[in-house]
């Protein structure tokens, strides 16, 4: 007799304990797929939480999604300080000049109250429909930009980075803001209803900085942050790599990490074995040119690298899958992880990669 299909909270949990669940969880994260669902523009999408709950639910059901996503987009947290957000009709809102326009700001910098930002207050309202929606059978994701992250919006990235290697004063001042409302922020989804928090770090990477740096910087910043959120956390690099700097995120306190597409998914899931759930790597990019076969050649060699023994979560690279994305592929996705990545994977043909 079969054991009964689990739950995708159970499937989840289990995966993120190092155990082979049922089946390899799926999380297609989704947000401006929405829009095309519900046949509205991305910016009248985004303005109201039933708009997005609406969406969510349609999505899992047709896709068999093991998550929902409770993120709208990372420029509502700049909305949030005051600075400016673009919208666009075919990919997510992108915030627009740097509200930081003097690094002298930075000493008088507050953080925004959350009960006063409507988009903020949109995103929490998303969160709770979806969770008493779902009954707790379906972990509802909530987001964060990293405290040492988001000043690329705040700030621009040429400034920013500036400030890292020469104003350490001013850069300790920003980190102390952003890391109350980051854990402030990320507390107030869990206790809405999110299951646990994606802290999207992508300035953290070996991509964009230096280890040695990172060391000085976004990782102490992350092992502060982290400690202050009331809940599990992943740790996503929104394509960035993640591989020389894994042991240093298992010291962070995270729970699973976002992997980039450029890197070697057996190597990171080895190096991950134990110490933390990897979460990826289909290319988002290149997932708006597949075919039915490339999509599902894709999804099996991802299986093959990382789900032997759980701790394997299939999902895209960046966190985020892009508006262009066709609905076959999703769908193929889907039905290839549903028929290829039950356990015991015996149906997997192992790749030499």
């Amino acid at each position: 007799m079969s054991e009964p299909e689990m739950s995708p909270m159970q499937r989840v949990l289990t995966t993120l304990g190092h155990e082979e669940p049922d089946r390899v969880p799926l999380f297609l994260l989704l947000t401006t797929h929405g829009a095309k669902e519900t046949g509205l523009s991305i910016k009248d999408y985004f303005s109201k939480a039933e708009n997005v709950v609406e969406a969510q639910l349609r999505m899992r059901e047709k896709y068999s999604n093991d998550c929902l996503f409770g993120f709208f987009y990372a420029a509502a947290e700049i909305q949030a300080w005051g600075g400016e957000v673009i919208f666009k009709e075919d990919g997510p809102p992108n915030s627009g000049e740097p509200f930081i326009k003097s690094l002298k700001q930075i000493n008088t910098l507050k953080p925004p109250v959350i009960a006063e930002s409507p988009v903020l207050q949109e995103v929490l309202k998303t969160i709770r429909l979806l969770n008493e929606k779902s009954a707790g059978a379906v972990p509802v994701l909530g987001v964060v930009v990293s405290p040492f992250s988001v000043p690329v919006m705040q700030a621009g990235f040429e400034t920013y980075l500036e400030m890292i290697y020469n104003e350490p004063q001013l850069f300790n001042r920003l980190m102390e803001v952003n890391e109350a409302f980051c854990a402030e922020w990320a507390n107030a989804q869990l206790e809405a209803g999110a299951a646990s928090i994606c802290y999207f770090d992508p300035v953290s990477s070996p991509t964009i900085i230096p280890r040695e740096i990172y060391l000085q910087t976004g990782h102490r910043v992350a092992k502060k942050t982290i400690s202050r959120i009331n809940g599990p956390t992943a740790t996503h690099m929104a394509s960035g790599r993640a591989l020389p700097i894994i042991d240093d995120l298992v010291e962070t306190g995270t729970g699973a990490v976002g992997i980039s597409a450029n890197e070697n998914l057996r190597e990171v899931k080895q190096a991950c074995r134990n110490k933390l759930t990897v979460i990826g790597n289909l290319n988002g990019l290149e997932m708006i040119h597949w075919n039915r076969e490339e999509a599902k050649e894709a999804v099996i060699n991802a299986l093959a690298r990382a789900a032997p023994g759980g701790g394997f979560i299939l999902s895209d690279n960046h966190g985020e899958i892009p508006y262009q994305v066709p609905d076959q592929v999703l769908r193929t996705i889907a039905e290839t992880v549903h028929s290829f990545g039950k356990y015991p994977l015996d149906r997997l043909v192992k790749d030499d990669e």
